[in-house]
């Protein structure tokens, strides 16, 4: 590295060890020798490496080596930078099979198209000097949304009477959002309940990552659809009903095949076999993404028509004076 560089980053970042230092990079193509301490150059920006971002699902990290937690030298602040990765696989939906694919040109151009919206994440593309596409992604401050939700006091009879309509004022904005991408051509490409987060300072629900593009040809907007609904079911039921975990409760016995996502097999989607309390019309609105659906909905404008008119069937939570 250049003497210049090892000074930049003396002077950008005086505490960082001289002696972790690593190359300056230029091209990333290789992202898997891309590590903690190197500086990867970026136009006339430079940014610090200091981790490969990870994503914690179901109890275990899955780390994201072409994602790098990065710090500009140039005016201090923090950066996500999304390097090219290339991924394809099929999903399987009922009896189809859905090919998925990363696209960094699809992402970037989202990115450009939401720039001014505060209902998803924020930043721009660079290619480095191999020509590959980076995404510079702002760092949102804030949690995701299912453990904002899954923090919530109380069991879920409270939860009902007490937060439920609020949950899904945030849920039904966030569904506006994915509608807005639909409009204009865009699938957002993997809408789960991990990809949503609330923003601390503003309370604001933003979607995050947007380079899954995939192939439906009966319906576009399927999966992000789909997806939309399990994030709907999350919020309902402030959690994931298995058998496992409603085999003892009331009603558990009564469940059907029907009854289940027809995705992932073993995840309930009938809640008001478990809480009858449920409203009626919000719980049919669940019933379109399970087993037992005649109809599915074509577009997050017919899902929304059903879900709005629901708000007003659920306890309105009591507001504390100041």
């Amino acid at each position: 590295m250049s003497t210049d560089i090892r000074e930049l980053v003396t002077a950008s970042m005086p505490s960082f060890p001289a002696r972790r230092i690593g190359r300056l990079v230029t091209d990333t193509t290789d992202f898997m020798a891309v590590g903690y301490g190197d500086v990867i150059k970026l136009g006339d920006r430079h940014y610090m490496v200091l981790r490969d971002e990870a994503e914690r699902r179901f109890g275990i990290e899955d780390f994201k080596f072409w994602v790098k937690r990065c710090r500009c030298l140039e005016t201090g602040e923090p950066a996500i930078l999304k390097l090219v990765f290339h991924e394809e696989f099929y999903q399987k939906v009922g009896p189809a099979s859905i090919r998925s694919f990363r696209s960094p040109t699809k992402e970037a151009r989202i990115l450009d198209l939401v720039a001014d919206d505060p209902r998803f994440m924020h930043g721009f593309s660079l290619r480095d000097e191999a020509g590959n596409l980076v995404r510079v992604l702002e760092v949102i401050r804030g949690k995701r949304y299912d453990e904002v939700v899954d923090a919530l006091p109380g069991n879920h009879e409270q939860y009902f009477h007490e937060s439920l309509r609020d949950a899904l004022d945030v849920f039904v904005e966030a569904s506006e959002a994915i509608g807005f991408l639909h409009e204009h051509g865009e699938q957002h490409g993997d809408v789960r309940r991990d990809h949503l987060w609330l923003e601390t300072r503003t309370g604001q629900g933003r979607w995050l990552d947007f380079d899954y593009a995939y192939e439906a040809r009966a319906n576009p907007f399927a999966l992000d659809l789909y997806g939309l609904g399990n994030c709907l079911l999350f919020i309902v039921g402030k959690r994931i009903y298995t058998p496992q975990v409603f085999r003892d409760m009331p009603g558990g016995g009564d469940v059907r095949q029907s009854d289940f996502s027809p995705i992932i097999k073993n995840r309930l989607v009938n809640l008001r076999r478990l809480f009858p309390y449920i409203p009626e019309p919000l719980n049919n609105v669940l019933l379109h993404f399970s087993e037992g659906a005649e109809v599915f909905y074509d577009s997050v404008a017919e899902m929304l028509a059903d879900l709005r008119p629901c708000l007003d069937m659920l306890p309105k939570p009591e507001r504390r004076s100041e």
